[in-house]
């Protein structure tokens, strides 16, 4: 797994003393002692598998604490399996650590430690993987692979006019918890910081969608760029209305002082919650899943036959003219 020998340790025992308690002896892994790892789908299931890279400074800070670095990246990916309605079996990582990166041992024990705590969290496991280094920025890359009941998989393409828009929980949290942390707002609100650091995979609500929902999918790019793909996807449009966007109590407080950031809302991304529609009749159904789970699953808008996609404000503006949401390239 590791190709560059540390100051302090070999390729073999970096692998022994860090990520291998992480794979367990037994397991499809056979405790990072052979070349790849063997996975039998669970009796009845099939495999979802999804990747997420993410690149210091890019979506992360590069100043970040080790352990939060490790539990966003795997959180991110268990979120796409969240979408799809699956539940999570193991994951395989690729790290690759600046040459010039100080402390590497230490920084690699508190990586590590992230893992296991989200590991035993979210109960998943390491699979392998392949740890280099580079002349780059801190980079690293999770395959997270879960499982799911053959037909039951969520997908994004399948919304009809008419039907209601859905997220779960706050959005813009994590966004305004980067300005703090970029001390472009000050001083800092932990909650907002935390929601950046630490996404909540709606793996629990993925599964129980099934049956309700027409089209799901995560919000990591911001609800703006994100619900196009779902209206694409359907050949519709959206027309959703600001004033139903869920905000925290937080996020209201630090909106009301800073009104430039309200675009956050709906464009910031690094939400991570699931962004789903679904027929007009399942409002009753969702809402009591709502009640059940203890978590907010807000209707924002509807799904058109128009292309549109729109998000209005009181005075009738479409606040989405300029705003596409994260784009990558």
């Amino acid at each position: 797994m590791i190709r560059r020998k540390t100051i302090h340790e070999s390729e073999f025992d970096l692998i022994a003393h860090y990520f291998a308690p992480l794979a367990e002896k037994h397991s499809p892994a056979f405790g990072l002692t052979d070349d790849a790892a063997v996975l039998t789908p669970p009796e009845g299931q099939a495999l979802v598998f999804t990747k997420d890279a993410l690149v210091a400074d890019v979506h992360f800070l590069s100043h970040d604490p080790a352990h939060l670095i490790a539990q966003k990246a795997l959180r991110v990916n268990l979120s796409d399996l969240a979408a799809m309605g699956a539940s999570p079996i193991g994951y395989l990582l690729a790290l690759a650590l600046p040459q010039q990166m100080t402390a590497r041992e230490a920084w690699v024990k508190q990586f590590v430690r992230g893992l296991a705590e989200d590991q035993a969290l979210f109960g998943c496991r390491l699979l392998g993987g392949d740890t280099v280094s580079t002349t780059g920025p801190l980079t690293l890359s999770i395959t997270a692979v879960g499982a799911v009941t053959p037909g039951r998989a969520l997908r994004r393409n399948g919304a009809k006019a008419g039907d209601d828009i859905y997220v779960s929980g706050t959005l813009g949290d994590s966004a305004l918890g980067l300005k703090f942390l970029r001390h472009e707002i000050t001083p800092d609100n932990d909650y907002l910081i935390n929601r950046y650091h630490l996404p909540q995979p709606r793996l629990e609500l993925g599964q129980k969608l099934f049956g309700l929902v027409s089209a799901t999918m995560d919000i990591s790019d911001g609800l703006a760029g994100d619900i196009r793909h779902i209206c694409q996807l359907s050949g519709l449009g959206a027309s959703m209305k600001a004033e139903l966007l869920p905000v925290s109590s937080e996020a209201g407080k630090i909106l009301e002082s800073f009104p430039r950031y309200k675009k956050l809302i709906w464009n910031g991304g690094d939400d991570y919650e699931l962004l789903f529609t679904a027929p007009v009749q399942d409002r009753d159904q969702i809402q009591s899943l709502a009640r059940d789970m203890s978590l907010p699953l807000t209707r924002i808008g509807q799904m058109t036959a128009a292309p549109e996609i729109a998000i209005w404000n009181e005075t009738g503006d479409n606040l989405l003219s300029d705003d596409q949401g994260f784009r990558h390239f």
